[in-house]
């Protein structure tokens, strides 16, 4: 057993055939000559060695990490090449990783271009030598030539040598190769080692140089461009007549070479003269291998499919688009389809599990192909032209082929002919009215495709709707539909009143034989009208709605609005699929303008409503309870009579039960399915029975003791609840922390749902809740505060149910929750809040201080310092991480909008009342700080504006002459002098970027400041930065002059481009 190799300065020997004729050489040589034959042979080993232990999985990892780093230096260690051109070529062969190997390590040599012209004449010399005894000698057996893919490698190398000496140096490159093609003598190409390397070389070739879907840099482009012409001048008649060659002496003996020929010919077609290739006799090749490959005339199908795939490519070659359609009649594309669509594997299989997709799949890409083509040369082509009269014929021949392929049962089949009649339905609707032709052609086609488009919607028979093992093929046919919608939509623009007789007949004649007899209608069927009601919405709401003073708007709202009738009347949602009910439910929620006019169907349909949402499938029962919520939201007006009816018949929906998330189930890459069953997606869904219920308790002509009543129904037993779980809880009980954080959010849910109103709104149609309902409301706070103040476990979670609820609360609390601000802030401002849940919570107050106005001066008095003081601690806190950074910048900015939400609603005395002036000046020490911070520019902005805000409040009347009358005493002084500088301290950071686009805009801010101040200040500001601030950052006099003069006389947009431009020079 032989030692397994090492590397480094011992190498064991590699005992083999060869070690003889080493000793036999080093013989009959010199002490000098055999000692570098002993040198060569080391170092041969030693590579071979260490290509073995690379490739080895079990050899030692460090004596493996070492052969990867020597193998990796090969490419620049001296005369490597000759050692694996050795390595390649040796008798006996080394093994395949080895040859493989050194192939590679060429490979990479050449290609860098650190070789010479005469070393890569050796090179060329030996492989041109290695490549006729192995693929030309006519004595040469299957067993000598290479694996498949040491041949691949090989044609690799040819390659590189190809790029790098073609040009110049190796002219009769294609002749060489060609040479392999033929035996001894002969001149055909009939020794199959040689043609399949031929083949070989030529794929890689056009892999190397005109692939189009491999990313090159210019200069790799405009080289390979400089490669393709040279073969257009040169090679290209004789490589396209080998071609034929092969096709002609292989046909029937070795279909390997053919599959190969043919992929050969679909990869070069794209760039080269296309006369060289279609011939008559190449084309006559191709059309007998597709039809005479068929099934039926045992010939192989693997021929047949690449014999496709080249006629494909073929017609994908960018050319005229009149040269294109006589190159679909030469190559009788037609003809070709149609003997394929007839033909047993297409037709008499094709409702057999033996229907042959593949090939299905491949001639709907082929007449995809054509008809696309077909399409362009109508759209350039000039009316009554003869150009336009073939198109026409052929269009005419190829529509029912089309057809047949979209109407196919097989989706993907379905899908290759999609972008086709993609591209004549968009010619029909931009030339229909300015083609005389074409209109003529829409008229009589746009029928048959809106058809077959319509039953294609339908659910296949074999499909089972909601099973989860199909879950892909579903979300897959629902991409499909969008796909066809599309499709619709264009034959809409095209014809409207085809489309909406069309569906309007498939809509109304279902749900009549629904009526009729509802079990002889399948469900699929019943999907597929409703289905289509559904889209048609976007015909028949387009002026917003379906009706204007009681009147239809438009003749397909007129449409929709029969249908709608229909649907109530026969009673669809009484059919026992789930996947009706829930289009049912879609349908009406989409169309609730049709209940508003006719509140008679509204309990109808409610009831129907409640059965579903009952349902016992988790994903009919998830979107029933939101679209149950949309609809009662959209109809509440209406609901006066029946609130009780609905709320008890909703009641066994409403207890919460917590479930503990588990990592699955909040794992991202979950399927959609598995997403809809988490615990934590029910309970969303959940959210929206709430939601619901506020709707219907606040429904007009419900009155409000009834209200009280209603909402003392659903909040007793949450509250009963809370008093079963808030005592686990505080001790630190994961699963009651949940329950807590449940009863918390379906609380806030449950005030949302009942009000649309807020303190700050001054629409007439929302009013605030009354007093009684309110006072309700009030213990549902007092409770979330209870819990709020006493779980000390787990409260992160606690206070996101709070901070939703709070912001939920306010329209039906009013200024009943100002009292308790204090505990709010208290509870929701935590030591432990992360600077996340600070920047939410600064977002409520905003709206909190914007709603209620003065109203809340006097707690917010109060609360002020102390806020304040948490937000310092938090902006003080250092970032630890990029989503640390991200919340301290939110913060920051929430912190600002504060400010300006108090200075906006005339709130600024609180900023600088007795109990708030200490803090003061840490408010504006804050704002300094951030306004000079150039690392992070919105912020700056924002500090900037809040400055400008205070200078516009507190300074005083504008003046033109005389002194400025601040109304705090000082603040004219204190602005210049704390202010004004500011708008010198950010670009004169280090890392301030005046090309910066949001720097640009914060000096924008910047310059808005000192005019502002200007505008208060006058003349002292501008004697002020003379003699102060201007020369005391050392701007010379000629340039103080002109930035006083800019200040106090251009307007602001002019001063704002100004200072930005001064900023820019100075920065320079």
């Amino acid at each position: 057993m032989k030692p397994e190799p090492t590397l480094g300065l011992h190498i064991i020997r590699v005992e083999g055939p060869d070690d003889n004729s080493w000793t036999q050489l080093s013989s009959r040589c010199s002490f000098r000559g055999a000692a570098k034959i002993r040198r060569w042979k080391h170092r041969w080993t030693q590579v071979e060695n260490a290509i073995e232990i690379a490739s080895n999985p079990t050899a030692d990892r460090n004596l493996k990490s070492q052969a990867l780093e020597f193998i990796s230096q090969l490419p620049s260690q001296p005369k490597s090449q000759r050692i694996c051109l050795s390595l390649f070529m040796r008798e006996p062969r080394c093994s395949e990783v080895v040859r493989h190997t050194a192939l590679d390590v060429l490979d990479n040599l050449v290609g860098s271009g650190r070789l010479d012209i005469s070393t890569l004449a050796i090179i060329r010399e030996n492989l041109m030598t290695y490549a006729r005894s192995t693929y030309c000698n006519a004595a040469s057996s299957q067993a000598a030539v290479d694996s498949p893919n040491l041949q691949n490698k090989l044609a690799q190398t040819f390659t590189f040598l190809f790029v790098t000496l073609y040009p110049s140096e190796w002219l009769s490159f294609f002749g060489d190769i060609l040479a392999l093609t033929a035996s001894s003598g002969a001149g055909s190409k009939d020794h199959a080692p040689g043609v399949v390397f031929f083949l070989r070389v030529l794929i890689q070739i056009h892999d190397e140089i005109a692939d189009v879907f491999l990313s090159r840099t210019p200069e790799e482009r405009k080289k390979g461009n400089g490669l393709k012409d040279l073969i257009r001048e040169r090679d290209a008649k004789t490589i396209a007549a080998s071609w034929q060659e092969i096709l002609l002496q292989w046909k029937g003996k070795d279909r390997k070479i053919i599959e190969l020929c043919l992929a050969t010919v679909g990869r070069w077609v794209s760039w080269i003269d296309i006369s060289l290739i279609i011939t008559e006799t190449l084309r006559d090749q191709l059309l007998e291998l597709v039809i005479s490959s068929s099934p039926g005339a045992n010939g192989p199908v693997a021929v047949r499919e690449t014999a496709l795939t080249t006629l494909t490519e073929i017609l994908r070659k960018k050319m005229n688009p009149d040269y294109k359609l006589e190159l679909i009649e030469f190559l009788k594309i037609r003809d070709v389809v149609a003997h394929l669509v007839s033909s047993p594997a297409l037709s008499d299989l094709r409702t057999t599990s033996q229907y042959d997709t593949d090939l299905a799949e491949s001639v709907g890409q082929l007449v995809n192909h054509s008809l696309s083509d077909i399409v362009r040369a109508l759209e350039s082509a000039e009316d009554q032209s003869l150009i336009m009269m073939q198109a026409v014929s052929q269009l005419k021949g190829f529509l029912p082929l089309v057809l047949r392929f979209f109407s196919d049962e097989y989706d993907e089949i379905c899908s290759t002919v999609i972008p086709c009649l993609s591209d004549l339905l968009t010619l029909f609707r931009k030339k229909e009215k300015s083609n005389a032709m074409i209109h003529e052609q829409s008229v009589a086609m746009l029928a048959p495709i809106l058809d077959a488009i319509i039953m294609k919607m339908r659910y296949d028979e074999t499909s089972s709707w909601g099973n989860e093992d199909a879950q892909t093929d579903e979300a897959e046919f629902q991409d499909l539909r969008k796909r066809l919608h599309v499709l619709q939509q264009t034959i809409a623009a095209v014809d409207q009143s085809l489309y909406q007789d069309k569906l309007s007949a498939v809509v109304i004649t279902t749900f009549e034989n629904f009526q009729r007899d509802a079990s002889r209608v399948d469900w699929r069927d019943l999907d597929l009208a409703m289905h289509e009601m559904f889209l048609f919405g976007e015909q028949g709401l387009k002026n917003g709605g379906l009706y204007n003073k009681s009147k239809p708007t438009t003749s397909a709202a007129e449409r929709l609005i029969s249908m709608m009738f229909k649907l109530v009347e026969t009673d669809v949602a009484s059919s026992l699929h789930p996947a009706v009910q829930l289009l049912y439910m879609e349908i009406c929620v989409r169309y609730y303008h049709f209940f508003d006019a006719n509140p008679q169907f509204i309990s109808a349909a409610l009831e129907r409503f409640i059965q579903i949402v009952h349902h016992d499938h988790v994903k009919v029962r998830t979107r029933s309870w939101y679209l149950f919520h949309r609809f009662v939201k959209h109809v509440r007006q209406h609901l006066g009579d029946i609130a009780q009816t609905v709320i008890q018949a909703l009641s066994d929906l409403l207890p919460i039960k917590a479930e503990i998330p588990d990592e699955v189930s909040d794992n991202s890459d979950m399927s959609s399915n598995e997403d809809q069953q988490s615990p934590s997606a029910r309970f969303d869904s959940q959210l929206y029975l709430y939601e619901a219920i506020g709707c219907i308790c606040s429904a007009r002509g419900v009155l409000v003791e009834n209200q009280v009543v209603y909402i003392r129904t659903v909040i007793g037993p949450l509250f009963a609840d809370f008093e079963v779980h808030l005592g686990p809880a505080k001790n630190g009980d994961e699963l009651a922390v949940m329950q807590v954080h449940h009863l918390i959010m379906a609380l806030g849910t449950l005030a949302r749902g009942f009000s649309d109103w807020t303190p700050a709104s001054t629409s007439p149609a929302a009013t605030p809740p009354a007093n009684e309902v309110s006072e309700e409301f009030s213990r549902c706070s007092e409770a979330i505060l209870l819990a709020l103040e006493s779980v000390s476990v787990s409260t992160e979670v606690i206070r996101h149910a709070a901070r939703f609820a709070f912001s939920r609360l306010v329209g039906v609390l009013g200024s009943r929750i100002l009292p308790q601000l204090p505990r709010w802030i208290e509870g929701l401002l935590s030591p432990t809040s992360s600077k996340d849940e600070m920047a939410l919570f600064m977002r409520l107050l905003d709206q909190v201080v914007y709603g209620f106005k003065t109203e809340i001066y006097d707690i917010l008095n109060t609360l002020l310092t102390p806020l304040l003081q948490r937000v310092f601690s938090g902006i003080a806190e250092p970032a630890t991480g990029t989503d640390d950074e991200i919340q301290l910048a939110e913060l920051k900015r929430e912190y600002l909008s504060f400010l300006l939400v108090i200075l906006n609603n005339s709130l600024e005395a609180v900023l600088v009342s007795e109990a708030n002036q200490a803090g003061f000046a840490n408010v504006i020490s804050t704002i300094e700080h951030l306004a000079k911070d150039a690392s992070d520019f919105p912020t700056a902005k924002l500090a900037f504006t809040v400055l400008c805000r205070m200078v516009m409040t507190w300074g005083g009347p504008d003046i033109q002459i005389g002194s400025p009358q601040p109304t705090l005493p000082g603040f004219d002084r204190f602005m210049m002098e704390r202010f004004s500088p500011l708008c010198w301290s950010l670009p004169s950071q280090p890392n301030f970027d005046p090309k910066d686009a949001q720097g640009k805009q914060a000096m924008g801010e910047a310059a808005g400041l000192q005019k502002a101040i200007y505008t208060k200040t006058g003349e002292q500001y501008l004697n002020f930065l003379r003699t102060s601030e201007l020369s005391g950052m050392g701007m010379d006099a000629g340039t103080v002059d002109e930035y006083l003069r800019a200040l106090s006389s251009s307007d602001a947009k002019t001063f704002k481009q100004y200072f930005q431009n001064l900023v820019q020079r100075s920065k320079r």
